[in-house]
């Protein structure tokens, strides 16, 4: 098992460093533009292999594809991160053009290879890999849901005060401040509706706050998040790369599902050795229809930024 993390950043580093600590990959390679950085982070990674016990090879290269060459799994986490006071939208002009031309290098090297898309605004990231790469829709994934997911258990299980391994739920709509839709209809404590425990109010302020998660953060750094997503991204290659079946939300093509069509947009699905092996109607609530539409007019709208 072979994965590309292309930038060495603060996010591909993570990313990178949690895949070989789980040590399912027997090759990790970092690539990044910047001289010498990506050889960098690959060695000081390398040099905790011994205290982490693992036997995953990470390398790393300055923007020589070759290395990346036959890869199963590839990563695009490169593009300018948000600064305080920036949305996600506000990255496309620059982002578009270094995603369009990171994904057809990759291509070019690993036809069969399987996309996730990082990069902000993930959504229309994701949709640009599908437009200007020849890879079946199965094999593009978007990385947000996962991330978006991992904030709302947080912030449930802040309100609850309850431990994080006692709840579930789930985000699906865009990867923005605005499009999120944390379904807290679905969200449970041990199977228990969190409506049993928690007011309307309170689970409408647990909303709130998982849709200004990164800017949240983003304010407090001065920069993005990189620790969580880095997991969330690990979380999606080891599922593929385990062949696990395992549901997360994903920003993937929609043709008719959920009343979408010809956008990318996160919604859950079966996560395999294939990519995307199934797409998961889920029932949604009145409220959670309306949301989830007007997530899907706010995708369609950056998307029409694009140049393609």
């Amino acid at each position: 098992m072979k994965v590309t993390v292309v930038g060495a950043g603060a996010v591909g580093a993570s990313c990178a460093e949690y895949i070989a600590i789980k040590n399912f990959a027997s090759e990790v390679v970092l690539l990044d533009i910047k001289e010498g950085y990506a050889e960098g982070k690959a060695m000081d990674l390398m040099q905790t292999a011994s205290l982490n016990s693992f036997d995953t090879k990470i390398t790393g290269s300055t923007n020589d594809y070759s290395k990346t060459a036959n890869s199963d799994v590839c990563v695009i986490t490169s593009g300018i991160p948000r600064k305080p006071g920036m949305t996600r939208e506000e990255l496309i002009g620059i982002n578009a053009g270094i995603v369009k031309t990171v994904s057809s290098s990759l291509v070019e090297h690993s036809p069969n290879t399987i996309l996730i898309v990082v990069s902000n605004p993930m959504d229309t990231m994701t949709y640009l890999a599908h437009k200007t790469t020849d890879l079946p829709k199965h094999k593009i994934i978007g990385m947000g849901g996962a991330l978006d997911s991992a904030r709302f258990k947080y912030r449930l299980a802040e309100a609850l005060e309850a431990p994080i391994s006692d709840v579930d739920g789930m985000v699906i709509g865009g990867h923005s401040d605005k499009g999120m839709v944390p379904l807290t209809s679905h969200a449970t404590r041990n199977s228990i509706k969190v409506s049993e425990f928690l007011s309307e109010d309170r689970l409408n302020q647990v909303k709130e706050d998982t849709k200004v998660g990164g800017a949240t953060l983003t304010k407090l750094l001065g920069t993005s998040a990189w620790y969580a997503p880095g997991a969330a991204v690990s979380g999606l290659v080891q599922a593929i790369a385990c062949d696990q079946k395992k549901m997360f939300p994903c920003s993937t093509l929609l043709d008719g599902e959920y009343g979408l069509s010809d956008l990318c947009i996160g919604v859950p699905v079966i996560l395999g050795r294939n990519g995307i092996e199934k797409i998961v109607d889920v029932p949604l609530s009145d409220a959670e229809k309306t949301h989830m539409a007007e997530s899907a007019e706010g995708v369609k709208k950056t998307n029409g930024l694009l140049e393609l």
